[in-house]
Formats: C-alpha cells, structure tokens, sequence
C-alpha cells in the first residue's frame, strides 16, 4: 500500500465507518446541469412536469427523486434563490401550499408525519439552489428499512405518474 492509502480520509475504512461516492463531487459541482427545471416545469403539462397544484405564485411538484412516496415540493414560479428575496404574497403563497400539501398527504396516504425543508444554498445540500424550493416529504412509521444502507436503492411502492394523479385529485377535492 502506500503511504496515501494510509492515511485517513484518502478513501480507506476508518473509524468513522465512512461511505466513500466519489461520483458524487460532480453532482455537487453542478457538471452536467443546465438551465434551471423549476423555471421549465410550468410550461410542461401537468403530468408530463408531476405538477400537483399551481397558485398564483408557487406550485406543487413531485420531487423526480423522491425519498419517499409523495415527496413534494412548493416551488415559486419566479427564478429567485433566496428566501428572504420572496414577496411577502410568494411567502404567504408558499406556506399555504406547504399546509394543503400536509393535509392532502395525511388524507390520500395516511401520512403520519413529514420532514419538511429548504436547503438554503449548495453548501446546504440544495441540488438546484438557483431556485428557492420547498421539500415535504411525508412519513411513516417503518418506512426506512436496510435496503437504502444495503443497495443504494430506495424502494417506492408506487410510480410518479399514479402518485401524482392520486394527491391532483385528492388537491382538486379539497382534502386539504
């Protein structure tokens, strides 16, 4: 071996029972991106673009990677990166879709919790921080299982396009 396989941090196991991805530096240094998604998602079509709802200033979305079945995310229409550069009507716009998408997850899927987020900036782990976006990701007791840790594969019991079509309507009927 030498002497840079030997020391921490170069790649080898170590106490802190580290993953090493190094695919992942590309990702987090934006190689391959272009243009912005948020700001091509509302002229698509609802189900080509798993648009759920749309309001005067944000939208509904489901994330195309989710953590979990459902995971939404509100998503302003206007191109701005930070949230304290919101209007005062986006903000509020935000937050009430942040409470429809709540209720209509806890009662189209029984959700019984939900992490909810903004991953302000890339250092904060926003994959488009461009763009100022919202995550709810519903939750459900047993819902994480070896399979993420084992396979780097995260198991959804359900497609985007079924997914999106059951919250649309459970939207559309005021189930909020």
């Amino acid at each position: 071996m030498t002497e840079v396989e030997h020391q921490p941090g170069a790649g080898m196991p170590d106490a802190w029972q580290r993953i090493w991805m190094p695919e992942r530096m590309a990702y987090i240094k934006g190689e391959g991106k272009a243009g912005c998604p948020f700001c091509d998602i509302p002229a698509m079509g609802d189900e080509e673009g798993l648009v759920v709802a749309r309001g005067a200033h944000v939208y509904a979305v489901l994330n195309l990677y989710p953590y979990n079945s459902g995971h939404l995310m509100v998503v302003p229409f206007r191109h701005v990166a930070d949230y304290t550069e919101l209007t005062q009507d986006e903000t509020d716009e935000l937050a009430s879709y942040t409470k429809q998408a709540m209720q209509v997850l806890r009662n189209v899927s029984n959700a019984q919790g939900f992490n909810i987020g903004i991953n302000q900036g890339s250092v904060a782990g926003a994959g488009i921080a461009p763009h100022l976006h919202q995550h709810i990701v519903p939750r459900w007791g047993g819902d994480t299982n070896f399979m993420p840790v084992v396979a780097r594969t995260k198991v959804l019991p359900q497609l985007l396009g079924e997914t999106r079509a059951l919250l649309a309507q459970g939207w559309a009927a005021g189930q909020a």
